[in-house]
C-alpha cells in the first residue's frame, strides 16, 4: 500500500473577489485575514476573530490599531466575515468560530466577544508568502522552498 502526503484543496463555496479582502484563513483557532484600506492603497488591516471567546482585533499592517474599534468590531471586521462565508459557508464559518447564528444568517450579530489583541505579524506574514507564489512564473520545475514535499509516491 501506498501512502502520500497531499494537502486537500478545498475550493470556495461561492468565487470571490479579491479586492477588498485578499487573504482569508480559519487557522490558529481564529478566522484571520487581511482586508484592503478602503482610503490609502498602500493600507492593509490584519483582522480577526477568535473561536469560542469570538475575541476580535485590527490593526495596519505596521501594528497600528485600527480607528473604527470603539467598542464594538470595525468594517474590517465585517468585510473579514463576510467573506469568509463566501470562501467556506456559513455553516462551517459559525461551527469553527463555536457560534449558533440566528435563521437571519447574521453571523457578526452572534458574535459576543470584546477587543482581544493578537498578533498581526504571523497573519500578515502568511498573505505576504501567498503573494510571492502569484509572482513564480508558470513552470513544472520544482520550487526549492517545496522540496520538503515528496517528489511521486510518499512514504511507503
Amino acid at each position: 500500500m501506498r501512502e502520500r502526503s497531499v494537502t486537500r484543496v478545498v475550493p470556495p463555496v461561492q468565487p470571490r473577489k479579491l479586492a477588498k479582502v485578499p487573504f482569508v484563513e480559519l487557522a490558529d483557532g481564529r478566522l484571520q485575514g487581511v482586508v484592503s484600506s478602503g482610503s490609502d492603497i498602500e493600507r492593509v488591516y490584519v483582522s480577526s476573530i477568535a473561536a469560542g471567546t469570538h475575541g476580535y482585533t485590527c490593526s495596519t499592517n505596521n501594528n497600528r490599531p485600527c480607528g473604527g474599534l470603539r467598542g464594538s468590531p470595525c468594517k474590517h471586521l465585517t468585510a473579514l466575515a463576510n467573506e469568509a462565508v463566501v470562501q467556506y459557508g456559513l455553516a462551517r464559518v459559525a461551527r469553527y468560530l463555536r457560534v449558533e447564528v440566528a435563521e437571519d444568517g447574521d453571523l457578526m450579530r452572534a458574535l459576543s466577544g470584546s477587543h482581544e489583541p493578537a498578533p498581526a505579524a504571523v497573519v500578515f506574514s502568511r498573505f505576504l508568502r501567498h503573494l510571492a507564489y502569484l509572482e513564480v512564473p508558470s513552470s513544472t520545475a520544482p520550487l526549492p522552498e517545496m522540496q520538503w514535499f515528496p517528489a511521486s509516491g510518499g512514504v511507503r
